[in-house]
């Protein structure tokens, strides 16, 4: 049995979906941010040093980050169905777009987060680095799905699942209106039942909604 240990409103919601469309048996652990910091509370530090979510128990062993779960898991349960070919052209660019997610895309985001929370919004260095790389990117991963309804080879794969969260925060904020191939893209990612079943999940176990 499969144990993820799932922080609200967190990259966790990747594995929540993963594990959905996987259909294997799984349990959730559910951990809530603090209301006023809104950081990760100290139960998550008794599981891994690091304290954040996702993490996973599987066969005895802890996992953390969230794009090493969704590759594990991939692997160990759907190699054949959610990911390319190693072999193929198609492969290198699902690798490319896994970690998209994570450092090229997810940076100006937090950027943009934190200098708002910290009220330094007004700063214009960072203010003209975070809008220059927010527009390169959204403009790169527009023409990149525009027509698609997954971002590698016509498919549903673990790229998908990893863009997913990146595509909640920028619905969340409003920002998709000026890239009408993302938001077609993320209408259909979220049509899907799986992902529906985990946002339904989400919204269960998330106590500040």
């Amino acid at each position: 049995m499969i144990r993820l240990h799932h922080l609200n409103q967190s990259r966790s919601l990747r594995t929540l979906w993963l594990l959905e469309e996987l259909g294997v048996p799984y349990e959730v652990v559910s951990h809530q941010r603090d209301a006023k910091t809104h950081l990760a509370p100290d139960s998550l530090k008794a599981v891994h040093p690091l304290g954040k979510s996702p993490v996973i128990e599987m066969d005895g062993q802890i996992y953390a980050e969230s794009g090493a779960i969704t590759e594990l898991l991939i692997e160990r349960f759907a190699p054949e169905r959610l990911r390319p070919a190693t072999d193929s052209s198609d492969y290198g660019y699902y690798l490319q777009w896994i970690d998209f997610a994570e450092s090229s895309l997810m940076l100006p985001l937090m950027l943009e987060l934190f200098t708002k929370k910290a009220g330094i919004d007004d700063n214009e260095f960072l203010n003209g680095y975070i809008d220059t790389e927010k527009t390169r990117l959204f403009e790169y991963l527009d023409a990149s799905v525009e027509g698609k309804s997954f971002i590698v080879g016509d498919k549903l794969s673990g790229a998908d699942f990893m863009l997913s969260f990146d595509l909640i925060i920028l619905a969340k904020r409003q920002k998709l209106d000026a890239y009408p191939n993302i938001r077609q893209y993320a209408e259909a990612l979220a049509s899907l039942d799986s992902y529906q079943r985990a946002m339904q999940l989400e919204a269960k176990y998330d106590e500040t909604v």
